[in-house]
């Protein structure tokens, strides 16, 4: 008979992956409300130009402060992640 195993209460948190173009490695960015600055973000990427806009954020993570061009945005993600 397979034990069980008791029922814990994990902490999640959602982070904005940002995937720039030239990069393999996403960056990692944290927010009080990373839903928003998604759903800001993300017109920004879908309507490329070939002069972009820059994006200045204040984040709450190990990167304080980010700016980057929308043109050199490839993708962007949320995802969750468990915290301790």
């Amino acid at each position: 008979m397979a034990q069980q195993f008791p029922q814990q209460q994990y902490k999640t948190r959602l982070a904005l992956l940002v995937f720039l173009k030239g990069t393999s490695a996403p960056m990692v960015l944290y927010f009080e409300d990373p839903k928003a600055v998604y759903d800001e973000i993300l017109p920004l990427i879908r309507t490329q130009t070939a002069v972009g806009k820059l994006i200045e954020k204040d984040a709450t993570g190990p990167i304080k402060k980010v700016a980057i061009m929308s043109n050199q945005i490839a993708s962007i993600a949320l995802q969750e992640e468990v915290c301790q």
